[in-house]
């Protein structure tokens, strides 16, 4: 999914099921960063002692709290970093299948994710909740293919059915596939990684999209293809659905993130009309942005809390932010802010590696095996 879905949507919401303002946004903001969180490594140049952190190269530092990452940096495309990122937040294994490689295809409300999910929701920290959602939510719409390279995300015949806009990049793509679909080799396997869902492009992330592919549903991957009809509207509304039930349930758990003042929000129909919204990325975030405040679950004056900007955590939590010398796997002299202890960076470290032991954790239950 994408922002409009991962922050927006999860922002309204969180809104509409009762949460106030301020627990809204810090859920919906950490499910949108864990998409945006690259940095693997940071070098701290002012360690304070009730922080967490390694020593790396005999130096203090922040390690392995990357949730994504940028495919062009090639020092990202191995195993460990797959499994560590691609696979744990955006591909979550379904544990299915007869083989390991099969196993590790993503799956809807994979047993794993809801594992995370009940443990969650013993949690009193909104932004692991936060990162929960995002990867719950990438179950529904990332399904069928796995977090890493490998032969099960080979697909071919990938076709969309409904008209939309694809952006430049997909469509200069979908155009060739196009035209060399009668060749005996797909031109997505000859010029795009069987990555992740890098054949499909950005299909599965696209709201409303009816589309189709073949995979080689085979154990051995000897060229047995099945098709597969997509409907994503479907899909992204099981998705919602399943999150407004966690939603409700972490409520009532913890009920002081309630907003005393706000009734629950009832039109679904409005919320759902929304989501599917047949436009552009922007229009689909234009028209959240008009909704949050024409449904009165925020303010105009509220913009803080309610446009997405992916560099806030960082702005706050370090006094020498600089998004040319951040946008980086590694990060070289950072200075903490004075109140880092409480900055939402800080949270969003400390509850990805919350994350990372538990999905590791519920790997060795569900008996996953990762490629080397």
């Amino acid at each position: 999914m994408k922002r409009d879905a991962h922050y927006y949507a999860t922002l309204a919401l969180c809104r509409a099921c009762g949460f106030n303002k301020e627990s809204a946004y810090l859920i919906a903001y950490a499910s949108q960063f864990v998409d945006d969180a690259k940095i693997n490594l940071m070098f701290i140049d002012n360690p304070k002692a009730e922080i967490e952190y390694n020593i790396v190269d005999n130096q203090p530092a922040f390690t392995d709290m990357a949730t994504c990452h940028t495919y062009f940096w090639l020092k990202a495309l191995n195993c460990k970093e797959m499994e560590k990122n691609t696979c744990a937040f955006h591909f979550v294994p379904g544990c299915g299948g007869n083989n390991p490689t099969q196993k590790l295809r993503c799956k809807e409300e994979s047993p794993l994710i809801l594992d995370i999910l009940n443990d969650v929701l013993l949690e009193d920290d909104l932004i692991k909740l936060g990162i929960v959602l995002h990867a719950y939510a990438d179950t529904f719409s990332h399904q069928g293919f796995g977090g890493f390279i490998d032969k099960i995300n080979y697909i071919k015949n990938c076709k969309a059915k409904t008209e939309g806009y694809l952006g430049l990049v997909d469509s200069i793509v979908y155009l060739f596939e196009y035209f060399s679909q009668y060749e005996d080799e797909s031109l997505l396997n000859r010029i795009v990684p069987a990555y992740g869902h890098g054949q499909a492009m950005d299909f599965p992330d696209i709201p409303y999209l009816e589309w189709s592919y073949e995979y080689d549903e085979s154990e051995d991957s000897s060229g047995c293809y099945k098709e597969v009809d997509v409907n994503n509207k479907v899909r992204f509304k099981r998705a919602f659905r399943g999150i407004e039930k966690y939603l409700k349930m972490y409520l009532l758990k913890h009920g002081k993130y309630a907003d005393s003042n706000n009734q629950e929000f009832e039109r679904f129909d409005m919320f759902i009309e929304t989501l599917l919204l047949e436009k552009t990325d922007k229009t689909r975030e234009e028209k959240w942005k008009a909704l949050l405040i024409e449904q009165n679950l925020f303010r105009i004056y509220e913009l803080d809390l309610i446009v997405y900007d992916e560099n806030k955590w960082l702005e706050q939590a370090f006094v020498n932010f600089d998004p040319l010398l951040f946008y980086n796997w590694k990060v070289e002299g950072v200075q903490l802010a004075e109140d880092f202890l409480d900055s939402c960076w800080y949270q969003f470290y400390l509850a990805v590696k919350w994350y990372k032991q538990k999905f590791f954790g519920y790997c060795i239950k569900y008996q996953l095996c990762f490629p080397d």
